[in-house]
């Protein structure tokens, strides 16, 4: 770069040194700072997430603590220590070090970006230096020659036009670089100025950062101590604790078999109503098969050519065939272990599956306070629970609503589990047990968020939704098809 812009002043011959001296140092500082800095400078290192998404994600966790905060609230007014308090600590303690995460993640980036700036602050300030250095040695060796005399001589001392227009031109052109130097200066004056800025302001954000994580820190402990002193009241509670399994239990029984009983009654409709249109179908085939065979007789005994013959012949044979298969499907249809779809419900059926993942919350607020599957009671040692579906933990008087599209299938009352709610989906089923009021009935269509009921509060204070997905006879996992809330 220094020889290229070296090369743009044309050395008249008998010029000063102290001229050829500074058209060279002047044709150094023309190359760009940044350039120089980009060659020198490291590049950072790439995060995984973006700061707007560490923001964005340290957002919801707080909106989270405080859905969490408001259930534990409600479970609290109670005196005694329950399942549901323990749960919403549990939950707030789970976001809570969600939250002190997201901020580490954000503390990191953000020393990252500091780092970054102070290394950019070092690189300007050693630019700045070699500018304001080699421009003083420039002044320095221009104010030798500074007077109009010593000027007007240099030009006049051309021997031909020709060389007294290359050292005008070079006059000139030494005035520019001179400018452009100190243009040079000013940029990166401004340019250090903002980098400086850029420092304090990230400085002042990771000092806050800081702040809160201790401050988040402390709550996380403080919880915790909360958790331990509930589980510790409600171990001494362990009478109690059995006889409400027990109850739960016995309860889950009776739900497991209502839906296995509606699951099997609605396979068995279907089946009926299959089989009927299968018999239908049998029977037109049976009849066009004996029309056939009596078209074959009679072109027969009428003395038919042979052609024809055969042709009758064929058209028994063919519809004995379709009469045999349509009576096999009438025997098929009435030995079925899944809903037989028509194309209306099997339309239904597949929009439902292709959402798996993303299908709505049976509640707007509220957390899974107890999983799918076999785990350890929380409290019980030694006790493995059962659960058939997800418990969802919510406010008082929260509406539930309908995940998808679909038909009600039935409406129960269960011990242990209040009202029960049934909604077919074609062959997939989702059922609503804990509600306090229902608002549909058995054979209404309901839409996607339609309100079906609201959730039931027990004398604990505890809210709370059984949520169960399944598929013909079979049990899936409901937080494999629930979108994120």
């Amino acid at each position: 770069m220094g020889v290229t812009n070296a090369s743009r002043f044309t050395t008249p011959p008998s010029w000063p040194t102290w001229l050829l001296a500074a058209a060279l140092l002047l044709a150094l500082t023309s190359a760009p700072a940044q350039q120089r800095r980009r060659s020198t400078g490291k590049p950072a290192k790439e995060t995984p997430k973006t700061k707007a998404q560490l923001e964005r994600e340290r957002r919801n966790n707080l909106r989270r603590i405080k859905e969490a905060s408001k259930i534990l609230e409600q479970t609290q007014q109670k005196k005694q220590s329950s399942l549901g308090q323990l749960n919403a600590l549990k939950e707030k303690i789970t976001v809570q070090q969600q939250v002190i995460k997201s901020t580490s993640s954000q503390l990191r980036y953000i020393e990252t970006g500091v780092k970054k700036t102070a290394t950019d602050v070092q690189l300007t300030q050693a630019e700045l230096a070699r500018l304001k250095a080699e421009y003083a040695r420039l002044i320095y060796a221009a104010s030798k020659s500074t007077n109009a005399y010593n000027r007007v001589m240099f030009l006049f001392a051309a021997e031909s036009f020709n060389e007294f227009m290359l050292r005008l031109r070079y006059v000139r052109q030494y005035s520019e670089v001179r400018r452009q130097q100190v243009s040079s200066i000013l940029r990166t004056q401004e340019q250090l100025h903002q980098q400086l800025t850029t420092l304090t302001e990230q400085k002042q954000e990771k000092s806050s950062l800081l702040t809160t994580q201790v401050s988040e820190s402390r709550n996380l402990v403080t919880m915790r101590t909360q958790q331990d002193q509930v589980v510790q009241q409600l171990s001494q509670q362990e009478q109690q604790l059995q006889k409400e399994l027990a109850e739960r239990q016995q309860a889950v029984r009776q739900l497991d078999n209502l839906i296995a009983q509606r699951v099997r009654e609605e396979i068995a409709r279907a089946a009926r109503v299959a089989a009927a249109k299968a018999a239908a179908k049998a029977a037109a085939a049976k009849a066009a098969a004996k029309a056939a065979a009596e078209r074959a007789e009679r072109a027969e005994r009428n003395n038919a050519t042979a052609a024809e013959q055969a042709t009758a012949k064929r058209e028994a044979t063919e519809t004995a065939e379709a009469a045999e298969v349509a009576v096999a499907a009438e025997e098929a249809s009435t030995h079925v272990d899944r809903v037989v779809l028509t194309p209306e419900t099997a339309e239904l059926s597949s929009s439902f599956a292709e959402n798996r993942g993303r299908l709505l919350w049976p509640v707007a607020r509220g957390f899974v306070s107890q999983r799918f599957g076999r785990h350890p009671h929380p409290v019980l040692k030694h006790v493995t629970v059962d659960n058939r579906g997800v418990d969802i933990q919510t406010t008082a008087g929260e509406p539930a609503r309908a995940i998808f599209d679909g038909k009600v299938l039935t409406v129960a009352n269960i011990a242990g589990m209040n009202n029960v709610v049934m909604v077919q989906h074609g062959e997939y089923f989702t059922v609503y047990a804990k509600l306090r009021t229902v608002s549909v009935s058995e054979g209404q269509t309901v839409k996607m968020r339609q309100p079906i009921g609201t959730v039931y509060t027990n004398p604990e204070g505890t809210t709370e939704l059984q949520f169960q997905v399944w598929r013909n006879s079979t049990n899936l996992n409901p937080e494999q098809w629930l979108g994120r809330k």
